[in-house]
């Protein structure tokens, strides 16, 4: 089933792990919009450098590390996403809290693993 999916913390850098789970996301068929410091394009997927109003999104997948995250707590928040997911790396209790006051479910996983597994 495809799931709308926002990675934010994209990288153009194609070793960097949000540049490989954009692309797997993609193999994959889900529809990945994406937000990184940089406009460019991966596998298809235009990579924006402001907070679109973006509609409908079942995931947000985060690839920054916690003292980058919190200027996008009110706007993954204004999403209402089903789930969160902090990869490695950007664990964050204090978000955590708030998108579970929400009922937006915090999952502590990795993106590439899950796609690889088939748990996403």
């Amino acid at each position: 089933m495809s799931k709308n999916t926002l990675v934010i913390g994209a990288s153009l850098k194609g070793h960097r792990y949000s540049n490989i789970a954009i692309k797997r996301l993609v193999t994959k068929g889900h529809n990945v919009m994406a937000i990184g410091l940089r406009e460019g394009k991966i596998a298809g997927v235009e990579i924006v450098d402001e907070k679109l109003n973006f509609k409908n999104i079942d995931t947000v997948t985060l690839y920054l590390n916690p003292s980058r995250q919190a200027v996008y707590y009110e706007y993954i928040l204004s999403l209402n996403p089903q789930r969160v997911i902090f990869n490695p790396g950007t664990e964050n209790p204090a978000f955590v809290e708030l998108l579970r006051k929400q009922d937006i479910h915090a999952e502590v996983a990795c993106t590439l693993v899950l796609l690889s597994t088939d748990q996403y």
